[in-house]
């Protein structure tokens, strides 16, 4: 008959039970019976005792004889004897044995007492303690296996008890931890409180959420929100789940605003989380931010052809700001297992710190740009303590799948590593990271698409303030003065267009809304020189028309004028020439709840991935970019509302709350393993 493997495992605890009760019975009955027999013999020694000084107070074979008489009537015996010290019978009473002998050497079975210069001898009758050792033991097997029963079943019924309740775990948990319907800030916030209520969220990045500034004019403190994809998308999160923002202090106003150890609330007006400022020095600034992470870090995990810088005393302040970023977090988590997230490249060593001081702590390190091919990141002098640092991590997040295949062949070439594939995840010395894409996106609803204008009163506000005519088709760019953005193409292929449509000449503008950036390093300067004079070389050319082909807008902006802007424009033009997910892109379709407007998109972009109604290009083919804003401008309205309304859709579903949420998620699951490791290993010894 064939068991199923599921019937023995639901057996065989209770069968294990079963056999060693069985053993244990048989073992007790031996002991038992054994001590049975040592009590009887001892009993009836002590009252031989008793005996034996009467009897020696008999002289004559008579008076001896009379006396075993007596104490044969009184004992359950067979038979009594005097045996005297040279082995002769000097009396008997009662049945003994036809073979009895007084010699010593033949009384090892009766039982014998010292009585002056003879011996009492007591024969006893063995059937009757044979009775009682086998009722003994009747009894004892009967008392047991009732025993091993009850528990032997109630261990089956309690294992069929714990199996529905960890079911009806794992149902629950699937529940609460899927992914399936539409993610909000209630439904990740509730994540979090339900699931890893009093964990101490903590996020630690380079760039800080709200920045102080003091105007140099007015002496007036104003809040600003800085140009990063970090903030963009790290922002909601945190008003949704609370929590500690570790960061660098950047505006004149911060300390100031602050507390001694740098804390404030945010956002002003409406706290959510807490904010914790580091102020860094001069010369950490220079070498860990300037030196190590961007001109070292960035051009070698952006395949845009500059070579990277690697200097020494760099990576020692990238190490030592680290160290500092390590012991603040430290300073402000309450509990043993705090889940930390860590931003990007800055950081890169921060998790094995974190996990060195806070062994129970989950860290999720999450890398907001491309991570090279392990030929590329070989270059870096310091790759090993880059990848031993990362891996200090529970899980390791990249925007896209490639990214994740570039970190695990840099792990099995340049580390004793073991790459569980199946798992997609890095085993060493013990230590197991999962290594995971998350598709980073933006907010939804976007908050501040709600709080900007209709999109008529954008599209008259935009063209007024740039005094552009009301009927410019107008074209946008909005990103930081990179050298990865790819302005100068960008310029390029709207020099292209207007040289192969001369009827857009005077019509069309773009506006390129450029936050400066990283401006003491050389390449930075030296793009800035180069952009400025392309847009003006451009403009020259055709500065016969009415409107100007360029507008390059560089200053910071604030979050409401770039919304405006997107709303008031015909085309977003994203041309990154490396990006690890770009969310430009994501932002433009958040704010066209008219569902207008064109996207056209490098295919460098991890966006390119999702957002495929977009006009997808290579920004370094000018012609295919140029007919690609060409087909943009002149595209239909019916044709641009299907493609927008799918994006859309895309950005909805997969929003930033669905982002954080399944990084959470798997954080919930790697903290359940981790608690329940010991049990399973139990389970399957058994």
């Amino acid at each position: 008959m064939h068991i199923s493997p599921n019937l023995r495992r639901a057996l065989a605890a209770p069968l294990l039970i079963l056999l060693s009760l069985v053993v244990l019975t048989f073992i007790a009955s031996r002991v038992v019976g054994g001590r049975l027999d040592a009590w009887d013999a001892d009993d009836l020694k002590a009252r031989a005792g008793v005996y034996a000084s009467d009897i020696a107070s008999a002289v004559s074979t008579a008076e001896l004889q009379g006396a075993l008489s007596e104490l044969a009537r009184k004992e359950p015996l067979l038979g009594a004897a005097i045996c005297g010290r040279d082995g002769t019978l000097r009396a008997g009473a009662g049945e003994l044995p036809e073979d009895f002998s007084c010699r010593p050497e033949r009384l090892k079975n009766e039982v014998t007492v010292d009585a002056n210069d003879s011996t009492l001898v007591l024969v006893r009758e063995t059937s009757a303690v044979e009775t009682r050792r086998a009722a003994m033991s009747r009894w004892l097997w009967a008392l047991f296996g009732i025993g091993a029963l009850l528990i032997a079943g109630a261990t089956l019924v309690l294992e069929r008890l714990i199996e529905h309740s960890l079911l009806d775990d794992l149902r629950a948990e699937r529940e609460e931890l899927a992914l399936d319907g539409q993610w909000t800030e209630a439904r990740l916030r509730q994540l979090v409180s339900a699931q890893l209520k009093g964990a101490n969220m903590t996020i630690v990045s380079n760039r800080e959420p709200y920045i102080h500034t003091r105007s140099s004019q007015t002496g007036e403190v104003k809040v600003q929100h800085p140009a990063s994809g970090v903030v963009t998308a790290m922002e909601p999160v945190m008003r949704a789940c609370g929590g500690t923002w570790i960061a660098q202090a950047s505006g004149s106003a911060d300390r100031e605003t602050a507390d001694a150890k740098g804390r404030l609330r945010v956002p002003p007006g409406d706290e959510a989380y807490t904010l914790r400022r580091i102020w860094l020095t001069p010369e950490e600034e220079a070498g860990y931010y300037y030196g190590f992470s961007n001109e070292g870090l960035w051009p070698l995990c952006h395949l845009v052809h500059t070579r990277p810088d690697f200097r020494a005393q760099d990576f020692h302040k990238y190490r030592e700001v680290n160290e500092r970023f390590a012991d603040a977090l430290v300073e402000e988590v309450r509990v043993k297992d705090p889940v930390v997230l860590v931003q990007d490249y800055h950081y890169a060593l921060l998790p094995k710190m974190i996990t060195d001081r806070l062994p129970g702590a989950t860290v999720v390190a999450f890398w907001h740009i491309p991570w090279p091919s392990a030929e590329r990141f070989g270059i870096c002098p310091w790759r090993d303590e880059l990848l031993e640092g990362t891996l200090g991590a529970s899980i390791v997040g990249f925007h896209t799948q490639q990214h994740c295949n570039n970190f695990l062949e840099a792990c099995d070439r340049f580390l004793e590593a073991r790459l569980d594939r199946e798992a997609n995840a890095v085993v060493r010395r013990g230590h197991q990271t999962l290594v995971r894409p998350y598709p980073i996106s933006v907010e939804w609803p976007n908050r501040w698409a709600q709080l900007a204008p209709p999109v008529d009163e954008c599209r008259k506000q935009v063209r007024a303030e740039l005094g552009l005519p009301e009927d410019t088709l107008l074209g946008i760019g909005v990103d930081r003065l990179d050298y990865t953005k790819g302005f100068e193409e960008r310029v390029l292929a709207v020099e292209r267009l207007l040289e192969r449509n001369p009827g857009l000449v005077g019509r069309f503008c773009f506006v390129q809304l450029a936050a400066p950036t990283r401006s003491v390093i050389a390449q930075y300067k030296e793009l800035n020189d180069r952009v400025e004079k392309q847009v003006a070389r451009v403009n020259e050319r055709f500065a016969n028309a009415k409107v100007p082909p360029l507008k390059l807008l560089r200053a910071h902006h604030e979050p409401p004028t770039v919304f405006k802007c997107y709303r008031a424009a015909d085309v977003c033009y994203v041309s990154s020439l490396h990006d690890g997910m770009n969310l430009v892109a994501k932002e433009f379709v958040a704010a066209r709840d008219d569902e207008q407007g064109v996207l056209v998109l490098s295919s460098f972009t991890g966006a390119a991935r999702e957002l495929t109604e977009a006009l997808v290009v290579n920004p370094y083919d000018l012609d295919e970019a140029a007919d690609a804003l060409r087909t943009a401008l002149e595209m239909k309205k019916g044709e641009q509302k299907g493609r927008m309304r799918a994006m859309r859709s895309q950005v909805k579903e997969f929003n930033v709350y669905r982002w954080a949420g399944r990084m959470l998620i798997d954080v919930v699951r790697q903290r359940r393993h981790a608690r329940f490791r010991p049990l399973r290993l139990v389970s399957q010894a058994a």
